[in-house]
């Protein structure tokens, strides 16, 4: 396969055909994240997409494909199309195909043409929430207000494709711990996800973010502030149906929990944890990870 450069996906395409169709990031700006940093944003050409799918005939059974890199519904409409239909003749046993997004290029797509993709087996879309705090959303050069982010998920799910968002514990730091928690859980239930993962800040040398720790502008909650604000989103978020983690290695208290129906229980849990300060609960810190 021709991968440029790091490869990530979600944990759930753990299993999944990893195809590069873009490389980097086409907002590329967000103070926290430093997955692309130097990393030239561009749009792959079809020919190696075409060579990389027939070297995947010879992979066996593949019933899921993810597209790499940081947003391949950046694409064109017609030329992603083209690709979803290579995908699929050249791997018939595909179910489902899915793709990071940001907001941005989600609102460049009509429900409509939505529809379109998922009809060519775009079965799951991944969006990167990371707060409902508008001030927030500015401070970390997100590029969209809490407006457009609700907007752009209900045409996801107007479409039919399954919405999988993820949010950022301790994005506001100490100072706007409190303000971030209790604003990540009215946007998560405004948009009302099927699936949502909860990440916990790693800072990352290089970022605008990092900057601010260093200087002394940016101060991290501690271990159980952290898991806090955890507690405080799922006691506040109203859910239709949403499996909801906190899983991911970057966390302290591994969560997996269906929403409304566990909430209780698992509130319960947590604040257990909260007023216990139990460590031997948490994930100690060198088995955390980006």
């Amino acid at each position: 396969m021709d991968y440029e450069g790091i490869i990530i996906r979600p944990p759930s395409e753990a299993y999944s055909l990893l195809l590069q169709v873009t490389t980097g990031c086409s907002h590329n700006k967000c103070a926290f994240c430093g997955t692309y940093l130097g990393k030239k944003f561009k749009i792959k050409p079809l020919d190696l997409i075409r060579k990389d799918l027939k070297e995947a005939r010879s992979y066996g059974h593949v019933e899921k494909v993810f597209l790499c890199d940081g947003d391949a519904l950046i694409i064109p409409q017609a030329k992603l199309e083209e690709i979803l239909q290579l995908i699929n003749e050249n791997i018939p046993t595909v179910k489902r195909i899915g793709t990071y997004a940001n907001a941005k290029s989600i609102l460049r797509k009509s429900v409509d043409e939505l529809i379109k993709l998922r009809q060519s087996g775009l079965k799951i879309i991944y969006l990167g929430v990371e707060t409902g705090n508008p001030e927030l959303l500015k401070k970390i050069h997100k590029g969209v207000t809490y407006e457009q982010m609700v907007e752009a998920s209900h045409r996801v799910k107007q479409a039919g494709i399954a919405l999988s968002v993820t949010v950022i514990l301790g994005l506001g730091g100490m100072e706007k711990s409190m303000e971030h928690a209790i604003d990540t859980a009215k946007i998560l239930t405004d948009i009302d996800p099927d699936y949502t993962g909860a990440l916990t800040l790693m800072l990352v040398p290089g970022t605008d973010l990092y900057s601010d720790y260093l200087s002394g502008r940016f101060v991290l909650p501690d271990k159980f502030g952290f898991i806090r604000e955890l507690y405080i989103i799922i006691a506040n978020s109203n859910f239709t149906n949403c499996f909801f983690t906190s899983n991911h290695a970057s966390n302290y208290l591994p969560v997996k929990v269906r929403l409304p129906q566990e909430k209780e229980k698992i509130l319960a849990m947590i604040n257990s944890v909260i007023d216990t300060k139990d460590l031997t609960r948490i994930r100690p810190e060198y088995m955390r990870g980006l």
